[in-house]
């Protein structure tokens, strides 16, 4: 099995390679850089240095099971390894996609929590507890439940959502990973190039290791 997984992330490398570089991040992901105006614009859903050599970009959908599968069983190790060592810096674009109709919603409540500093523990509970709002009619209740469980003020949080404060930031989030050749979630764009799929840490591994030598070499 191990061999099998080294040679399915080899041609994936390969493929990989043909991509990279495509496209600059500053001018690909410039309408999320924009929307928010916060010296850094992509701390509040960032995750590592800014100065970091390599960055990816996370395009996803909160509910996608595929991209659930990514947030909660391969990204722990990729924060581990690269993250916090400060290889890489992560940060997480929206991008919900119409097959969804409780991802733009879950979007919006990620992102005002975002305004809070809680951004990513709402993250996390959207994805754990997918199964449960994910069919919902009306889902909001159930979402801003998840954020009173992370200590997120409730009434700043529902005066964002009710008040769609946040929905340019989705939009242009969408429009970004458009631009940068997403069709489907999660896709990652990473210095130029496209990963698409929730690949096991093994694929990842092999392309962040290839593109931060790349970046680093000479230095």
């Amino acid at each position: 099995m191990n061999g099998k997984i080294v040679v399915v992330a080899a041609s994936i490398l390969a493929a990989f390679a043909i991509l990279w570089p495509r496209h600059e991040a500053e001018s690909t992901f410039a309408p999320i850089m924009a929307v928010e105006s916060q010296e850094d614009p992509l701390a509040s859903r960032a995750k590592g240095s800014p100065t970091a050599p390599v960055t990816v970009f996370e395009m996803s959908d909160f509910q996608c099971p595929y991209c659930r599968r990514h947030a909660l069983e391969t990204y722990p190790t990729l924060e581990r390894e690269y993250v916090t060592s400060g290889k890489v810096r992560w940060v997480f674009v929206n991008f919900p996609l119409p097959m969804h109709p409780n991802a733009t919603p879950a979007a919006e409540v990620a992102m005002c929590g975002a305004q809070q500093g809680k951004f990513w523990p709402i993250h996390d509970l959207l994805f754990e507890h997918q199964a449960v709002w994910a069919p919902l009619k009306e889902p909001a209740e159930f979402m801003l439940s998840l954020a009173d469980s992370v200590g997120a003020d409730r009434a700043q949080l529902t005066s964002c959502v009710e008040g769609k404060q946040t929905r340019n930031i989705v939009e242009s989030d969408a429009m970004g990973a458009a631009q940068a050749g997403a069709q489907s979630t999660p896709t990652f764009y990473i210095e130029g190039g496209l990963l698409v799929g929730a690949y096991p840490i093994e694929v990842f591994r092999q392309i962040l290791d290839s593109v931060h030598t790349a970046k680093t070499s000479g230095k």
